[in-house]
């Protein structure tokens, strides 16, 4: 015998003041199959939600304490936690009311007094947009958990891979012929691109589905900049691409000595993730030039010897970004036109990193003339 799923009953919270208005709209709804809840104020309403949000919420304008504005504005600040809930609220007012209530955030409205076939209607359509938005997240997750679960699980036979051809390119299996070693090299560094891609992708998805934990810790910038263009040295040389940093104190301190470092407070990890993506596409997508990083420590205007900020620029002389690819370039999968574009997930992985750090990114481009990215960073606290 074959088990099958029982319908799923709409849950509906209804509040009003008035007991006998409840009454009517309990009976009415729970005669067409609906599980109705009620409340008498707005107070009971909010915790009733709290610990059970409804499917959808119909709600009263005029109730003493808490009027049904001030409970709809309330519900949509906390949507985080309780999902979407179409509210309907039911006024006895004219026009000017019924615009304060959407303004707040309400979906729909109806007068009283309520007219049942109406009211009914609008019921419905309000749970058919409810479950249509349900299903578009349930999807939305299920189609990021694949990711998330595909891309950990190539991660395993890539670094494996890698393993072993760089044992073959060690001669660890016997001697390796002369000209079997470009192809190899070719290969392992095809297999690295494709591996930093997948990681990439992993980042992202930790990130977009809020699993992404940050370490916070003091952080000098100078040191870990440093690192990255240390890194990055060999790739500019070989495509002789002048590398420089410079350092732009504040104004009781024009020229800060390294040693007295640019620290911020911020997941040191994360934070050279975005580094290396912005150092790395200047000088990946510059022919001829420099690529100039400066790092500015920027004073309170209020109190000029308090640094609250910290920012980074890295400006490089390459072709530039044509102004209306400019507006979607921090977007997810957003690729440019140029030969050399990657994956199109580089910078909106490094815009999310920032703006979890309570920072900004932003762009200055010209066509022809180079591009620079400036992130602004808060100071560690003190």
């Amino acid at each position: 015998m074959s088990l099958v799923n029982a319908p799923v009953i709409d849950r509906i919270l209804a509040v009003d003041d008035s007991p006998d208005n409840l009454f009517l709209v309990q009976t009415i709804l729970e005669d067409k199959g609906y599980q109705v809840s009620l409340a008498e104020d707005g107070m009971t309403a909010l915790a009733m939600i709290e610990k059970s949000p409804p499917d959808l919420l119909l709600l009263d304008v005029m109730m003493p304490g808490m009027d049904g504005y001030e409970v709809t504005r309330r519900v949509r600040q906390n949507a985080d936690r309780w999902g979407f809930i179409p509210i309907l609220l039911i006024t006895a007012h004219q026009q000017s009311s019924v615009v304060e209530g959407l303004d707040a955030g309400a979906d729909d409205f109806i007068r009283k007094p309520v007219d049942v076939d109406e009211l009914l209607a609008r019921v419905r359509s309000l749970l058919r947009l409810k479950h249509s938005i349900d299903e578009r997240e349930q999807m939305a997750r299920q189609r990021e958990d694949f990711v998330s679960r595909l891309t950990h699980d190539l991660r395993t036979p890539l670094v494996a891979a890698d393993r072993m051809l760089n044992l073959f390119l060690q001669d660890a299996f016997g001697p390796t012929p002369a000209d079997m070693r470009e192809p190899l090299e070719v290969m392992i560094r095809s297999n690295k691109n494709l591996l930093q891609m997948v990681n990439t992708i992993l980042e992202v998805y930790r990130h977009d589905a809020g699993s992404k934990t940050l370490t916070f810790a003091a952080c000098d910038l100078y040191e870990l900049i440093a690192e990255v263009m240390q890194e990055l040295h060999p790739l500019a040389a070989e495509r002789e691409i002048a590398l420089t940093m410079d350092m732009v104190g504040t104004e009781g301190n024009p020229q800060p000595a390294p040693n007295q470092g640019l620290i911020i407070w911020g997941d040191r990890l994360e934070l050279r993730r975005v580094f290396t993506n912005l150092i790395g596409n200047a000088i990946k997508f510059t022919d001829q030039g420099s690529v100039t990083i400066d790092l500015r420590a920027e004073a309170n205007a209020e109190a000029p010897s308090t640094t609250q900020w910290v920012s980074v620029t890295v400006k490089d002389t390459g072709a530039g970004i044509p102004p209306e690819d400019q507006k979607s370039i921090f977007e997810r999968f957003r690729q440019g036109d140029h030969k050399r574009a990657g994956s199109g997930l580089g910078l909106y992985l490094s815009r999310r990193i920032v703006e979890a750090h309570h920072g900004t990114i932003t762009l200055q481009s010209q066509v022809g003339e180079g591009s620079q990215f400036t992130v602004r960073l808060p100071r560690q606290r003190t």
